[in-house]
């Protein structure tokens, strides 16, 4: 798993009996929180169709949540093992629904074109900043950790990659921050170089789809050109929705290793 990871940008994990555990119970703490009012106004987007969801499952650093012990299981652990055992944030509880994608409040013409015919592809941690929404490295994720909480079939909006999108990526990067303290990244505008990668990774690499089941998980490189499919006609999942929990855990400190770590 490890070297599929380094290759091709992604990583799908089999079921797990102690991740399926964890799934159950953070599916039922999701579901709590979803059901708060300011919740549910603050992250459910796109006419209704995907419940945003950032910061919402109420886990420790550990990844234990509602009772459950520490998150564990393959995926996990081959995420420590690469880049360390940091501590987790609270998990964005990713939720889509059929029809997905409607346009999002605001959202333009060109970009919700690009929701729909490129799954919304993104690189995670360059955020969108100012009037001009200039493209900034102001999140260092060391990677990206996938754990459904519900079952859903394999058309039901799953998560896409782009293979070997990550090294595309790491090269455009790697030139465009040449000369720069790495301290410093996060004041460069990045957005034509990043725009020209993803042209170029649509040319060039192979969309994969991952859809996975509770007791799966999936494991993304943090470089990854990745996104979601829109809900397929006749696509099945429960009343809940397609739902998965997400970990991107920071690099701590201001260094290379966001673009020097593989």
């Amino acid at each position: 798993m490890v070297s599929g990871l380094l290759q091709k940008g992604w990583a799908r994990f089999g079921h797990d009996p102690a991740m399926a555990a964890w799934a159950g119970a953070a599916r039922r703490a999701a579901l709590a929180r979803m059901a708060d009012p300011a919740h549910r106004e603050a992250w459910l987007q796109c006419g209704g169709t995907w419940f945003v969801g950032v910061d919402t499952l109420p886990n420790d650093a550990s990844g234990a949540v509602a009772g459950s012990g520490p998150l564990t299981g393959p995926a996990f652990d081959t995420a420590r093992v690469l880049y360390g055992d940091l501590p987790l944030h609270a998990g964005q509880v990713s939720v889509i629904y059929p029809g997905y994608p409607r346009p999002r409040a605001n959202e333009t013409d060109a970009a919700f074109g690009y929701r729909l015919r490129r799954d919304a592809a993104h690189v995670d941690g360059l955020l969108a900043i100012g009037a001009s929404r200039a493209r900034m490295l102001k999140e260092r994720h060391a990677y990206i950790l996938g754990v459904p909480l519900t079952n859903a079939s394999d058309d039901a909006s799953p998560l896409v990659v782009w293979e070997g999108s990550h090294e595309v990526m790491r090269t455009a990067f790697v030139a465009a921050l040449e000369g720069t303290p790495p301290a410093q990244w996060g004041e460069v505008d990045l957005t034509d170089i990043y725009q020209n990668a993803r042209r170029d990774v649509f040319d060039r690499c192979k969309r994969v789809e991952l859809p996975a089941q509770v007791g799966e998980a999936t494991l993304v490189h943090r470089l990854a050109l990745h996104g979601v499919a829109p809900w397929a006609d006749g696509a099945d999942a429960p009343e809940e929705g397609r739902m998965i929990a997400y970990f991107r855990p920071e690099f701590s400190g201001l260094g290379a290793e966001w673009l020097s770590v593989r």
